[in-house]
């Protein structure tokens, strides 16, 4: 029987092969298919764009979500540190990797721990959504939320991920009354994430009859966590059983507007496969309130702060001049026809 590795190696394994090795998708997000009417005559001042929005009671300065990523080890802590001060310095949201680590080996709670840095952000927890089928449930949510001082919890569902993992959890009879529960009895709001291969409109109405306050639909397009445990396979079986979900998924576009038509009502986040503030601005056209990016915030806080910083705030004036040139001064504006297909 293959010997199991212990969470935190899973964690360091995770870290070094998103920034390694190719875990990209064989699908793109779909926004390549999209694009802005351009309006040469703007009548805008383009120091005045306005960004910013509340949620969840924090205002943010731009529709930026630092997607989740780490926690667990060592490393990890350092590039959620230098993202949670970069995220402070810049005003945006951000959200910690799987929390579960922490919860079973308490001394690994500080390589979550960013409100030292970032006592202002909109920050969000995270617990898979399957650990409700092995021992979990709000107490855990709850100690989740309590470690970090967190505005909001996320939910991950990654059914494939578990699947082509050696040893993952695969039994997810039953999750959607567990997320129910949660909903009912947690005192923050409750927000379901997919890791990567999209919502559909089954999914997004499932949730939404749970009571989650917001769904992130992360779609396929970006990081393939099918990839990733591709890469950490201990054998050829399990290896071969990964490589063969490379192209699969729903997009992101397509999973915002599944969340947007099957639940118009709710919240919805985008992430997967965005690589600027231009994707961001699209992803907000199509219905999105956030949007989230991973990869290129990682890369940039594997170096310094400051590099973390450059690229938030990079991601911004990318969102400030998509509004400049469509000629729109607020982010409200950016879903009133002004995202064309091709």
């Amino acid at each position: 029987m293959t010997k199991v590795a212990p969470i935190d190696q899973r964690k360091a394994d995770h870290i070094k092969i998103n920034l390694e090795q190719d875990v990209r998708s064989a699908l793109t997000s779909g926004l390549e298919k999209y694009h802005f009417t351009h309006e040469a005559l703007p009548e805008l001042d383009l120091n005045r764009i306005d960004t910013s929005l509340s949620l969840f009671g924090k205002r943010l300065t731009s529709p930026t979500l630092v997607s989740s990523m780490t926690g667990g080890t060592s490393e990890a802590e350092a590039i959620n540190l230098r993202l949670a001060e970069a995220a402070q310095e810049c005003g945006i949201a951000m959200g910690v990797g799987s929390q579960r680590a922490a919860i079973e080996h308490p001394e690994q709670a500080r390589t979550f721990q960013v409100r030292k840095v970032a006592p202002d952000i909109l920050l969000f927890g995270n617990i898979g959504a399957v650990q409700f089928n092995y021992g979990y449930g709000v107490d855990q949510c709850r100690r989740a939320v309590d470690m970090i001082q967190a505005d909001a919890l996320y939910l991950h569902l990654n059914p494939l991920q578990e699947a082509v993992q050696d040893a993952g959890d695969i039994n997810w009879i039953g999750i959607t009354k567990k997320i129910e529960e949660v909903c009912k009895k947690l005192e923050v709001p409750v927000i379901a994430k997919e890791v990567g291969w999209g919502i559909s409109e089954r999914t997004a109405k499932m949730l939404a009859d749970c009571g989650v306050k917001a769904i992130d639909v992360a779609g396929a397009g970006g990081t393939s966590w099918s990839q990733v445990e591709m890469h950490r396979a201990p054998d050829e079986f399990t290896r071969q059983l990964a490589a063969t979900f490379v192209g699969w998924g729903i997009p992101t576009a397509e999973s915002i507007l599944n969340a947007k038509r099957a639940v118009p009502g709710t919240l919805i986040f985008a992430s997967g496969g965005i690589k600027d503030g231009l994707d961001i601005a699209k992803c907000i056209a199509l219905g999105a309130t956030l949007g989230g990016m991973a990869g290129n915030f990682l890369k940039a806080a594997a170096v310094s702060t400051e590099k973390a910083v450059d690229m938030m705030k990079l991601t911004k004036r990318q969102i400030e001049v998509t509004m400049f040139a469509s000629g729109v001064g607020m982010l409200n504006e950016l879903q009133q026809g002004k995202l064309q297909r091709q």
